[in-house]
């Protein structure tokens, strides 16, 4: 009884223990974790990420259009086709040109005749009936000679009256410019035309076929042709409608020319300039390439994007960037997304 006793007021002789700290640590943790996110919230926000880059690839189209207008005959491509340079592309109907070369054809062979006549000269019928009227003048000159000087001499001695004189030397006279008459028409025909003549011939020659020239090369522009090597992306125009000159009838996109597009902002700039190598991400074919920075131009008016004045102070435009790809990629097509990231 008396240890019990001694027991309890030692007990009660005891300092009390404090009460356990772990709440008030977890507690601090907690906050100060809060507090740590909340600090990292607010430093994303006033430092976001750099916003990656995103381009289209692109590649040089040819429009094929016919020179002359026509009614589109027959179109020899189907879209997807590969075509090679100078393979057909389409036929156009155009009656008015094939007129049109019956007509100059026609024009030609009428001006060569001509020429060919003024070469040529008078038919040997004409030369044999000139040299004929030639030797006929000479006979009557040595006639009208011989005539002149029986009639002088009988003149001389009083026989005949001076009349009679007068006519045989009038004869005389005319014999002798009916022979250099038909002398000289003997050497007009034997000589042809004048140097003027076939000239000028020479010259209706060269104007006709310049015009068949001219009008057949119009009638070939009726074959359609491709100006490059290509792959046949769009039909523009169908069979049986009519196609106006240089209206595209097909458009084959050239797909060993390729290149990538971005259009960046003028503060994203900075790092990106003629010479530099981006890596691209390209989604369609899970693959990065290396581009390389090769041209870049302000976009125009209509496509420049604007900050407001009011948060920055001035106006940022947007640059048009071309990159090329430094490596063939022949699975790299049109319309393709190009991914870079800052």
């Amino acid at each position: 009884m008396i240890e019990q006793t001694q027991a309890q007021q030692t007990q009660a002789q005891a300092p009390k223990r404090p009460a356990s700290s772990v709440p008030l640590l977890v507690g601090g943790a907690f906050f100060a974790g809060i507090a740590a996110f909340l600090g990292w919230g607010v430093w994303e926000a006033t430092h976001p990420a750099p916003v990656p880059l995103q381009g289209m690839v692109d590649a040089r189209t040819i429009s094929v259009s016919a020179k002359v207008p026509g009614r589109l005959a027959e179109l020899k491509v189907r879209e997807g086709d590969v075509l090679k340079a100078g393979d057909t592309v389409a036929v156009i109907a155009i009656p008015e040109i094939e007129a049109k070369l019956v007509q100059v054809k026609a024009q030609e062979r009428a001006a060569q005749a001509r020429e060919d006549l003024a070469n040529t000269g008078a038919r040997v019928q004409e030369k044999d009936a000139a040299r004929a009227d030639w030797e006929r003048a000479k006979a009557a000159l040595t006639l009208a000679s011989k005539t002149y000087e029986r009639v002088d001499a009988l003149y001389r001695e009083g026989l005949i009256p001076a009349q009679r004189h007068d006519e045989a030397t009038a004869q005389l006279a005319a014999a002798r410019k009916v022979t250099e008459a038909a002398a000289a028409k003997l050497s007009a025909v034997d000589e042809g035309a004048r140097v003027e003549d076939k000239t000028a011939a020479k010259a209706l020659v060269d104007q006709a076929r310049g015009g068949v020239s001219e009008v057949s090369s119009l009638a070939s522009e009726s074959i359609v042709k491709a100006p490059a090597a290509g792959e046949v992306t769009r039909i523009v125009m169908e069979e049986g409608e009519v196609a106006p000159a240089g209206f595209p009838l097909v458009l084959v996109t050239d797909l060993s020319d390729k290149w990538v597009v971005f259009n960046i902002r003028e503060d994203e700039l900075p790092g990106v300039e003629v010479g530099t190598i981006l890596k691209g991400f390209i989604p369609a074919v899970n693959r990065t390439v290396d581009l390389k920075v090769n041209w870049i131009n302000p976009r125009g008016e209509y496509a420049v994007w604007r900050a407001t004045r009011q948060s920055t102070g001035y106006d940022l435009r947007t640059f048009e960037v071309r990159a090329r790809p430094v490596e063939e990629l022949p699975a790299l097509r049109p319309g393709m997304t190009v991914i870079v990231e800052r």
